[in-house]
């Protein structure tokens, strides 16, 4: 998805990314897309003659380079390894409202801008878009190419998504919110799920889930850290200790969270 989304900003249509991720397009058959093909996953006419003229366009030395990267997204790893992953989980606030007044092509349209915003910061910060969930994203910090300080990269995608968000143009009537929770810990990587664009690594272990109920506690515009992501911290930010926190699902005394600002 990664390789489909950069050509698609290049060429200033980067709304279509996850179109492209749901039908499974990736590098390898993008030559062979039809204007009836780019019409049925619902791209518009000009886009169309765009997207076209950008394929036209492409030399095979291009072709090729963007297929090596995107075979080598995800290592060729057989059976499940154990990884310390820092996991972020971030959600657009009031959805559902936004859902009962706007008009499903004006929702649609304002969510696959918030994906493109999410997907440009996190992947400035070095981590990838694990899954879409609706107005909800996952993303991974440490896999598939761990860094050397993924964890302070993941507070800082996390910081710029509550600063860059609410400024996204939409025609929701008011600001967009997000909130954003990060964990970090030992997780299992599972095998490979789907192929071509559309493959990914799931993982398990109770860090994303950690990661999905900071993100519920959290408040608007704001980035709840797990505490052992604030110890691989350092004094890098200024934190306000939430105490230890009643999380379901999460084993009791749930984990002190964290509040970045």
């Amino acid at each position: 998805m990664q390789q489909i989304a950069q050509w698609l900003e290049k060429i200033g249509l980067s709304e279509y990314a996850q179109r492209f991720a749901e039908n499974g397009i990736d590098i390898s058959v993008l030559r062979h897309l039809t204007e009836q093909d780019l019409k049925d996953i619902g791209v518009l006419l000009g886009h169309r003659r765009k997207m076209l003229a950008a394929i036209g366009n492409l030399s095979d030395a291009t072709v090729a380079t963007l297929s090596a990267l995107a075979t080598t997204d995800l290592p060729a790893v057989e059976g499940a390894e154990r990884r310390q992953l820092t996991v972020m989980f971030c959600d657009l606030v009031g959805s559902t409202a936004l859902s009962a007044k706007l008009d499903p092509e004006d929702l649609r349209g304002i969510i696959r801008t918030y994906h493109g915003c999410c997907a440009d910061l996190v992947e400035r910060k070095g981590g990838v878009i694990a899954k879409y969930m609706g107005d909800g994203v996952l993303a991974y910090f440490g896999y598939p190419q761990a860094h050397e300080h993924d964890a302070e990269r993941s507070v800082q995608a996390g910081l710029a998504l509550v600063e860059a968000v609410p400024k996204l143009t939409s025609t929701a009537g008011s600001p967009l919110a997000i909130r954003v929770g990060i964990a970090t810990g030992l997780v299992v990587v599972g095998d490979l799920i789907g192929s071509g664009e559309a493959k990914e690594r799931g993982i398990v272990g109770e860090t994303p889930n950690l990661a999905a109920r900071l993100q519920g506690i959290a408040e608007p515009n704001t980035v709840v850290i797990a505490d052992g992501t604030r110890s691989l911290l350092g004094n890098l930010f200024e934190l306000k200790d939430l105490g230890a926190m009643d999380l379901k699902g999460i084993p009791a005394p749930g984990e002190p969270g964290q509040r970045c600002g």
